[in-house]
């Protein structure tokens, strides 16, 4: 862990990171102490801050962004970071949040600006009109926001980079087959989890922390329907075209039993139901595998139905004997 250093001087170091858990204790003499978990992008340690005062240092809270100095020694055969001083980070610090906590591969200003690219390119004037118009609006929380609470794409700015890439998915299906409309199936795939902006609690560090009262007792694909059917009324766009826009959010889960409200209708909710949920699973087998061995299976994996899943050797890297099969 490196706290994205800005100063390693002997035993000290310097620098920003996330806390991932803060609580206030008391010594066995009843004096005041923060027992913190912090984070950055790679690892995460435990952390005291010892001389801690509220009227001097004021309050500290889960996912606050802070830069600390101290010293790490060795408790219990662990490392500690023994905290010497913290403040909350400030926007003049320019804190690297990519160096901070896991985040999408792509920068969150490019995913942003290919979504319009496609919206403009609509012939359909209506739906190009809505959907600039909403990512237009919500701009602010697409930079940073994530996909999920736990599941896929749960990163900073993961809710872009699974919109980009059910997005990408639709193009290349959309050249295959003339029966699909381009611009309605590249709508509903831009504008289909838009109201997961709404379903988290989401602090600056762009990692969820639970869900909302809407969330919980909506959920982003009903508040999405609704907020689609706002915009369309007052940008006076068709209503059948907000219609068939809202029927693709709220079918795109499939399944009533995994949320959605009713089962695709048409061809093009169709297709976002299938690749919205293509990206995802991909998304979750990727993550699953991380710290896997190939050649060896994960634990079971409840959102793929409780499934272990086998990660395979590199290309290449192959063993003539596949019943034991050595890391390449």
């Amino acid at each position: 862990m490196n706290f994205n250093c800005v100063n390693n001087t002997g035993n000290t170091l310097e620098g920003f990171c996330v806390l991932k858990a803060v609580d206030t204790k008391q010594t066995a003499k009843g004096l005041p102490y923060l027992d913190m978990i912090i984070t950055d992008a790679a690892d995460e340690l435990s952390a005291k801050f010892w001389d801690y005062r509220l009227e001097t240092h004021g309050e500290f809270h889960p996912n606050d962004i802070v830069k600390l100095r101290g010293t790490i020694s060795v408790y219990n055969g662990a490392e500690q970071f023994r905290v010497e001083r913290i403040r909350l980070a400030t926007e003049k610090d320019n804190v690297r949040m990519e160096e901070l906590v896991p985040c999408a591969p792509m920068q969150p200003e490019a995913m942003l600006a290919e979504l319009r690219a496609a919206a403009e390119g609509f012939t359909d004037a209506g739906l190009r009109s809505l959907v600039l118009a909403i990512l237009e609006e919500r701009q602010t929380e697409l930079l940073y926001w994530p996909a999920a609470h736990r599941l896929h794409h749960a990163v900073r700015a993961g809710l872009l980079w699974h919109t980009l890439n059910v997005l990408r998915l639709a193009q290349a299906v959309a050249g295959l087959y003339d029966e699909i409309n381009p611009d309605l199936l590249f709508a509903g795939a831009i504008l289909h989890d838009i109201e997961k902006l709404a379903e988290f609690y989401v602090p600056p560090s762009g990692l969820a922390t639970g869900y909302t009262v809407a969330g919980n007792l909506l959920g982003h694909l009903v508040a999405g329907a609704a907020y689609i059917d706002r915009k369309g009324r007052e940008l006076q766009v068709a209503p059948e075209t907000v219609l068939l826009l809202q029927h693709m959010l709220v079918s795109h889960h499939g399944d009533p039993e995994y949320g959605a409200a009713v089962r695709p209708m048409f061809l093009e909710a169709e297709i976002l139901s299938e690749l919205d949920m293509l990206d995802a699973r991909i998304n979750i087998f990727k993550s699953s595998l991380n710290s896997v061995q190939p050649g060896e299976f994960s634990g079971r994996v409840w959102s793929l139905d409780n499934r272990k899943l086998y990660k395979r050797t590199a290309p290449g890297c192959e063993s003539e004997n596949p019943i034991a099969t050595q890391p390449c």
